[in-house]
């Protein structure tokens, strides 16, 4: 989302709800009041009996064709005579409910804060679907309570579910990472616990969640590149299966409320413009029971920018016309009219968007009264910030953290042995730099000095801020490392290195933080632990061959909590369990790769090497899926086919034994199944969760992935536990590959899957 002057000029100063005007006790915004206004009783739209389509469709015959175009904009205007107030669509919800968005924010007097979750990226490492969900419930309930003191909207744009295809990208942080299983999962799940409602009432929704940003988003200002001039080349092979499934599961596994289109140009035609993705895909195939929105000011970046047509209104219907039904910005409201009469668009595709736009507002219960007397309506401030989801995302950042060293068991710390700690490092005493962009005003912090000042004593030197230019405090540094037992380098990036509209040249820590490092771990006596607190992978090659630095933790940027939940682990009350969600690549793929090439694939003739462990072919400082425990598990396969065999009669596209594939449409896909059960034992005398992966290597056709992740279950191991973890693997779903139109097929032949370090083929037939 962008932060564009105009766009925020605009929104200063015709919401009246913002940071700088805050009144003292704000209402709720909602329309249908009909105690205080019976007047707005003869209204069907009011009408609380009548079911949801109805009384959109009377609220929209009552409505001048300049307050639709006014409804559809994200800061929608007021209509005072159908008892309508304005309405702020644009609210965030990426980790915890954020004050980015203008129609939501913090005030000491009302609501101080909210609970502030790991960073999307560190959460997705813990692999865990249930947890997922869950800090979606709490998000939502949190957002809930704050709607209805009158400081937040209904409707919050997120989660990011772009493909983080280059570690060097500034929002990466934001997405659950490289994997599209993985992204998909977590953006469907995620959108399940904001959006359902306890009482399991399917048409209704507790807060309204988006999908962003539709699609091949994934570089913000690199060089000199950015977003608004951007022509991503994706191929229809790449498109279907990397960069879209996560806005399909959004859709079709999550109901998401809305998809929001990106900024870019996606093969010459911007995505907000584009009706084959915006009408065929998202609301034709895909059946979005929602609204499709821009990104912040994306038809005035197409007029302006993208030069895609000679005027506004041009630009205006183009949209329209492509499916869009919400512009964060002011286009549609200033536009709208001039191009229906102009006769650019009809006004029946107008009245569509009002429609998709107001059907999620009435679900949400906006048009239904005061919200008190609705579900959800006693929720208040005692509701945000409770010790419960303070103590989440405690859990949550304990699950995510990832062990990627750990010489002669080093970790964790035992308490009696190392009394004195030096915590080092220019993310040691970090609070802001804990929790992201799109975060909000967090209930506290618990810095990493303050997480372990709780177990030992500490004595804390940062040595130099995050860019590190400046050496002159390294001696201060590398003295504290000498007089402790122990000592906890707190290293990495924060938002001045990657953030929105700001992408890392780089992928190696900055400045002179290497050298900080192996300066302070020369001069230490004791176990030296590297924590790096970054979005983004890191080339840490050096500190994982220095045998001084005895442990690696990866921390991503933890949320609120994170201090507590790094120290937890450190000292052993916590077990790690986290897994990468990318890949660690050598700071050579910054200089190999330009962040501009979107080819998923590896390309012999160009030297590229491939993107993500799907298809790169390189080596690696850490693989995607990788992550230690303070014990280990052994796998047995136990139960797994040798051969799946499909009857000719069966496959209607596939009449001959010489098939190569068939069609994962082909009605044989219905039950076509099998299981894979795997014994797992916790060979240790410490208890844990562990994340079991399924990866399959396809065979050799349309230069299918080398490997893809199909399936994953966390599971919680007590000591020597045995567990038996059952897969059920949908043959033509999670072992189809995508040949170079963007179809899907079955490849026939020897299918390779691998969990852990056990392969075992099974072989597909006619």
């Amino acid at each position: 989302m962008a932060f564009q002057t105009t766009l925020l000029a605009i929104f200063f100063i015709s919401f009246t709800f913002t940071t700088n005007a805050v009144p003292t006790d704000p209402p709720p915004r909602y329309a249908c009041e009909t105690h205080k206004n019976p007047i707005l009783k003869k209204y069907a739209f009011c009408n609380t009996k009548l079911d949801i389509k109805t009384r959109v469709n009377d609220l929209v015959k009552r409505l001048t064709l300049q307050e639709k175009a006014g409804s559809i904009v994200s800061i929608a205007d007021s209509i005072p005579r159908l008892g309508i107030p304005s309405y702020g669509w644009w609210s965030e919800a990426l980790h915890g409910v954020s004050d980015t968005g203008p129609a939501t924010w913090f005030n000491s007097s009302i609501i101080p804060g909210a609970t502030s979750f790991p960073q999307v990226i560190l959460t997705a490492a813990s692999f865990n679907e249930s947890l997922f969900y869950t800090i979606g419930k709490v998000v939502s309930t949190e957002a809930r309570a704050m709607y209805n003191t009158g400081v937040a909207g209904l409707t919050f744009w997120s989660p990011n579910v772009n493909i983080f295809r280059d570690p060097r990208w500034g929002r990466g942080q934001e997405t659950p990472g490289e994997d599209p299983l993985l992204t998909s999962r977590y953006g469907s799940t995620y959108v399940r616990g904001l959006q359902e409602r306890e009482d399991g009432n399917k048409e209704r929704l507790k807060v309204g969640a988006c999908c962003k940003h539709f699609t091949a988003y994934d570089l913000d200002n690199w060089t000199t590149v950015d977003r608004y001039h951007f022509n991503a080349l994706v191929t229809k092979q790449d498109l279907e299966d990397t960069y879209n499934p996560p806005f399909k599961s959004c859709v079709l596994d999550g109901n998401v409320a809305s998809v929001m289109c990106s900024y870019n140009k996606v093969n010459g035609i911007p995505t907000c413009a584009d009706k084959e993705l915006l009408e065929d895909t998202v609301r034709g195939e895909w059946k979005l029971n929602g609204y499709i929105s821009s990104d912040c000011d994306s038809l005035h970046v197409m007029f302006r920018d993208q030069r895609w047509a000679k005027t506004p209104e041009e630009v205006t219907a183009d949209a329209l016309n492509a499916g869009l039904d919400l512009n964060c910005g002011d286009s549609l409201k200033r536009y709208t009219a001039l191009a229906v009469k102009r006769g650019l668009v009809k006004q029946s595709v107008v009245d569509l968007a009002v429609t998709n736009s107001f059907t999620t507002l009435m679900r949400l219960g906006f048009f239904d009264g005061h919200p008190s007397k609705q579900m959800y309506g006693k929720l208040g401030k005692i509701d945000v910030c409770t010790r419960a989801h303070q103590d989440l995302a405690r859990e949550a950042a304990r699950q995510g953290i990832v062990l990627l060293k750990n010489s002669f068991r080093s970790l964790p710390l035992c308490k009696p042995d190392y009394k004195k700690v030096a915590v080092i490092g220019p993310n040691a005493d970090a609070t802001r730099n804990m929790i992201g962009n799109y975060a909000g005003v967090p209930c506290k912090y618990t810095t990493p000095l303050m997480g372990l000042s709780a177990y030992a004593k500490t004595m804390y030197e940062q040595g130099c801020d995050v860019k590190c230019m400046s050496n002159v405090n390294f001696g201060k540094a590398k003295h504290a490392a000498a007089n402790a037992d122990a000592v906890v380098l707190v290293v990495g990036t924060d938002l001045s290195i990657e953030a929105e509209a700001l992408d890392r040249t780089q992928i190696h820590l900055p400045g002179q933080q290497d050298v900080l490092v192996s300066e302070v771990a020369k001069a230490a006596k004791g176990p030296v632990i590297l924590v790096i607190m970054s979005g983004g992978g890191m080339d840490v090659e050096f500190a994982k061959r220095d045998p001084k630095i005895t442990s690696i933790l990866w921390a991503g940027f933890p949320g609120q909590e994170g201090g507590a939940a790094l120290a937890d682990i450190i000292f052993g009350r916590y077990n790690p369990s986290g897994r990468l969600p990318t890949t660690w690549y050598p700071r050579s793929y910054a200089n190999l790769v330009p962040m501009t090439n979107m080819k998923m694939r590896p390309d012999r003739v160009t030297g590229h090497p491939g993107q993500t462990y799907r298809f790169y072919r390189g080596k690696t400082v850490f693989p995607f899926g990788f992550g230690l425990s303070y014990t280990s598990y052994v796998y047995k396969l136990i139960k797994v086919p040798k051969l799946v065999s499909i009857p000719l009669n069966r496959a209607p596209t596939c009449r001959s034994s010489t098939c190569h594939t068939i069609d994962a449409a082909d009605p044989v896909c219905k039950d076509l199944h099998f299981d894979v059960d795997i014994s797992v034992i916790n060979m240790g005398k410490l208890s844990g969760s562990h994340t079991v992966l399924l990866f399959s290597s396809p065979p050799t056709i349309y230069n299918a992935p080398q490997k893809e992740l199909i399936d994953f279950k966390k599971v919680r191991f007590g000591p020597w536990q045995r567990s038996v973890v059952r897969f059920r693997v949908d043959v033509c779903k999670q072992l189809s590959v995508v040949d170079e139109e963007g179809n899907r097929k079955v490849a026939l032949g020897q299918h390779a899957l691998q969990v852990g370090d056990i392969k075992h083929n099974v072989s597909v037939k006619v």
